[in-house]
């Protein structure tokens, strides 16, 4: 393979976070600004239904062609997608931005620390969790409730990683993309018609705010996830995402002119250094690694539900 290639290579994934990173930030700051006319698990229910609608309109996945051991893990990425997306929206209606994005992140980073198996992953890996917990402000005290969702939300995101990585490596396509987010909408969106369907009637622009949070905060982030996963071990994938307050921070400064403070500014060093670790030991250790015999030699069934 070509250096230079390769190289780029190793460059996609970290790229393809960032810019989920980026695009699931910015929902969140939409979605927070339209918490005085609605309620948190209104705009998970309305993010997620416009995402499931837009995806199965474009994907337009064929249900009789998947089977049972693709069925499980994409029924079981929907119940996770409900669960994600109340707890955390539930988690910034009590919590600044950052902090509930920091502790979300601790279940994917936590992740990473679990299935690390040499001591470069885990020096990389505790210097991403040492960043995020850094970044987390230990001012005032927290509501128990906004901790609560918190952790909830850091499970759920945990979750999401492994099956997420599961269920793109069953699928050629986005089919189970499509039936996942599907699956979420149908368990939460009676949940959203029951307790605020009143309040959206009354407001109806607040759909075009959902569809704005399903984009940004759903659809291009779960996409773009996929595809990465699709690149990348789940361990490295976790500790790439602790970019996420590193980005936040960003956001704040650019858009909002918050101020970084130096203990700040040193844990979004600590995150940084640590993606660029991952990426670079990732890469080392697969050009020193033999190849491994390609998935689609697998005797059952050659089309198109044979992982890549």
């Amino acid at each position: 393979m070509n250096t230079d290639t390769g190289h780029r290579g190793r460059l996609v994934p970290p790229a393809l976070v960032l810019a989920q990173i980026t695009s699931l930030q910015l929902g969140s700051v939409v979605a927070k600004g339209a918490y005085d006319e609605v309620g948190a698990t209104a705009l998970a229910g309305m993010r997620l239904l416009f995402s499931a609608i837009i995806v199965c309109v474009l994907v337009r996945p064929r249900l009789s062609a998947m089977v049972g051991r693709q069925w499980r893990p994409t029924i079981a990425l929907g119940a996770v997608f409900a669960a994600m997306n109340v707890a955390y929206f539930q988690a910034i209606e009590h919590l600044p931005i950052g902090v509930a994005s920091t502790i979300e992140l601790l279940g994917p980073v936590t992740l990473a620390v679990a299935m690390s198996r040499h001591w470069r992953d885990v020096a990389g890996a505790l210097m991403a969790l040492a960043g995020v917990l850094l970044l987390a402000s230990p001012g005032a005290a927290l509501p128990v409730a906004g901790l609560v969702f918190g952790v909830l939300a850091a499970t759920c995101r945990a979750l999401y990683v492994v099956l997420n990585r599961r269920v793109g490596l069953l699928f050629d396509d986005w089919s189970g993309l499509a039936v996942a987010l599907a699956v979420g909408a149908c368990l939460l969106t009676p949940v959203t018609a029951v307790t605020h369907g009143a309040a959206i009637a009354r407001h109806p622009h607040l759909l075009l705010t959902g569809l704005l949070v399903a984009l940004l905060s759903s659809l291009i982030p779960y996409s773009l996830d996929m595809t990465a996963l699709r690149r990348i071990d789940v361990r490295a994938f976790g500790i790439l995402l602790a970019m996420s307050p590193a980005v936040g921070a960003g956001v704040g400064f650019l858009l909002l002119d918050e101020r970084l403070t130096v203990r700040q500014g040193v844990a979004i060093a600590l995150v940084i250094v640590a993606a660029a670790w991952s990426v670079g030991t990732a890469g080392n250790r697969a050009a020193r690694e033999p190849a491994k015999p390609s998935p689609r030699q697998e005797p059952e069934r050659p089309h198109r539900d044979v992982p890549r």
